[in-house]
């Protein structure tokens, strides 16, 4: 189960990552080998997830959580802004649909 999280968090900040160096690229009038690290980050990313020890499907629903709670620790940390109560609330929230889709013990036939 460790290391099943560790490749959630490292797929979500290779996402994140990729997609906020294209950001600061087209937004914010960084070098264009901003988006080209990003792209390749991105490609990385896709890698990632192919390491979980289940299907696809249930790899990526418990992944879009894993991604809305990293993204608001993102926010929280690198663009400077507080998540309020919301934020948290809704992050509790999702992180725990990714324990019980991910983890939850199934009766296997």
């Amino acid at each position: 189960m460790i290391q099943s999280i560790l490749f959630f968090v490292l797929a979500g900040l290779l996402e994140i990552g990729g997609g906020y160096l294209v950001w600061l690229s087209l937004r914010e009038g960084k070098s264009v080998w901003f988006a080209v690290a990003g792209f390749i980050v991105l490609g990385l990313y896709g890698v990632i997830p192919t390491l979980q020890p289940t299907n696809f499907g249930r790899t990526y629903a418990a992944y879009g959580g894993v991604f809305v709670v990293l993204s608001i620790l993102w926010g929280w940390f690198v663009d400077r802004i507080k998540p309020d109560k919301f934020d948290i609330l809704g992050g509790w929230v999702v992180l725990l649909g990714v324990l019980i889709v991910m983890y939850a013990p199934r009766n296997r036939m």
